[in-house]
């Protein structure tokens, strides 16, 4: 992000940097920069006029003239973001989240160019023989598990030459990702994995799940 504002900078008044922060829990989407309560500010995920690519409806957008302000901001995100802890770790992601820095330069009189970087955060999938989850907590893990499955099905469709259809609708996480996989985007996946033994084998899952 660092790199970015510098570049941005040297464009003067041209360009415009904002951005917004959602977190997806068990598929409702929550506006992580709103000033509501948490119970008060979820969002509508919307796809306009039935095609393109999918919309938060009544989103917060920041408007980030530094560094320091993209900071302020990304760290009042997460103080908003649900976590949970459990036998493997106390402070658990219970949701992905995805915060979008939006770019838009003027051209000139009526034109304009755009272009947007999302930066997700993905809950790790769970095995509740070892976290221990249950009630509440297991719930979530099921919502987190079954995200992360569509949209490794929609990697592995996009993948598929012969494929014509793309499942972006099989859940929210991959409906706001439609414009960060597809088209012409590029897209990089970092993983956490674990240095235990006794990790191994979600270590590998992890792994073989990235690749």
């Amino acid at each position: 992000l660092e790199l970015l504002f510098r570049e941005t900078r040297g464009l003067g008044e041209q360009v415009a940097i904002s951005a917004c922060y959602i977190e997806i829990y068990n598929e409702t989407v929550y506006d992580l920069l709103s000033d509501e309560p948490a119970e008060a500010c979820t969002v509508a995920v919307e796809e306009p006029n039935n095609k393109g690519v999918s919309r938060i409806k009544g989103v917060s957008y920041r408007s980030l003239p530094t560094i320091e302000e993209d900071c302020r901001a990304y760290a009042q995100g997460n103080m908003q973001r649900t976590v949970s802890g459990h036998k493997l770790n106390r402070d658990s992601s219970r949701s992905h989240a995805v915060l979008s820095v939006l770019l838009e330069r003027q051209l000139g009189e009526g034109q304009r160019s755009a272009a947007k970087l999302n930066m997700v955060d993905l809950a790790g999938s769970e095995r509740l023989s070892k976290t221990g989850s249950s009630g509440k907590h297991q719930a979530e893990a099921q919502h987190i598990n079954k995200s992360l499955s569509f949209l490794e099905q929609v990697v592995v469709a996009l993948g598929d030459q012969g494929r014509g259809h793309i499942p972006y609708r099989s859940s929210k996480l991959t409906r706001l990702l439609q414009d960060s996989l597809g088209g012409n985007t590029k897209t990089l996946m970092m993983a956490a994995v674990s240095p235990a033994d006794y990790n191994y084998d979600e270590t590998l899952s992890t792994l073989r799940y990235a690749n």
